[in-house]
């Protein structure tokens, strides 16, 4: 049996009771560690503590381990139970989906333990969930490849006056394109993209673009590290947001697209106010 276990967005503590049985009777624990991080599993101790609440060893799984090695984890489910644990809901990512198609194409039975995920959890801000248009993901430019895809998508949605949620760039254990070319795969250190950071991108895009799509005025709420204790959202023009130090990852940004007087009165709870934005924290 393979369980697919969604962890929530926090730390250890928001498993379900249904995911932690599981867990406890399965002989290994895998956990994905690339499409997204606990707040702990920014720690050393991040793996010792998930450990300690499950009585057993939990594995780490990479992205090169999932996406190249899944027999290893396959292989284990067909002949006893198998637990491979995700942040958030198990169904965030598309590698998840890869998982349970081959499991089910090998007859191996599989259980899914769904959990909260970033996609529900930014209706902290009080924009309407059923409200969003299409989610884009905003990756890290560099000096040869700057994609712009998300571009027409944001479009889209906010010509339907439609919110946009921009999930940012992780790069955990990316090989530099440098030991590729040798032949010997090194990693680059961890990056996590900020709300800065995907500003400048989209503000360059649209200045590159000139579609008038949004601007520097465009009213946009950043979330920081949802489902932890220490989360921050806050609402502003993406040229406030720039002056907001959201603190650790993970970031997340949302373009608001034509508002309900009633997510207007939610969000004026998070509205950036003049001295907050001299001080440039929340």
């Amino acid at each position: 049996m393979l369980y697919i276990v969604g962890l929530g967005l926090g730390d250890e503590r928001d498993i379900t009771l249904r995911g932690l049985e599981a867990v406890k009777k399965c002989d290994k624990v895998y956990i994905e560690a690339y499409t997204s991080l606990l707040s702990f599993g920014l720690s050393s101790n991040g793996l010792s503590t998930l450990e300690k609440l499950y009585g057993k060893p939990v594995i780490l799984a990479d992205r090169e381990m999932v996406e190249e090695k899944a027999d290893e984890i396959l292989s284990a489910a067909r002949a006893s139970d198998v637990a491979f644990l995700v942040v958030g809901d198990p169904f965030g990512a598309t590698t998840h989906t890869d998982l349970v198609v081959r499991a089910k194409k090998l007859g191996i039975d599989v259980k899914v333990v769904h959990n909260a995920s970033v996609m529900n959890a930014i209706g902290i801000c009080g924009l309407q969930l059923y409200r969003y248009g299409e989610t884009v993901s905003i990756p890290f430019f560099t000096e040869t490849w700057r994609p712009d895809s998300f571009y027409e998508k944001i479009q889209r949605n906010r010509n339907l006056g439609l919110h946009t949620l921009c999930l940012l760039d992780i790069r955990v254990k990316e090989p530099s394109l440098e030991s590729l070319c040798r032949g010997k795969k090194q990693y680059e250190p961890p990056r996590y993209m900020t709300i800065m950071t995907a500003i400048e991108q989209l503000l360059e895009v649209e200045q590159t673009k000139g579609e008038s799509v949004y601007g520097e005025d465009t009213e946009c709420v950043g979330f920081a590290r949802l489902g932890s204790e220490d989360q921050v959202v806050v609402a502003g023009s993406m040229r406030e947001l720039q002056s907001v130090d959201f603190g650790a990852p993970l970031h997340c940004l949302v373009i608001t697209g034509n508002t309900h007087p009633v997510e207007e009165e939610m969000l004026d709870f998070y509205r950036i106010r003049i001295e907050q934005a001299d001080d440039k924290t929340i």
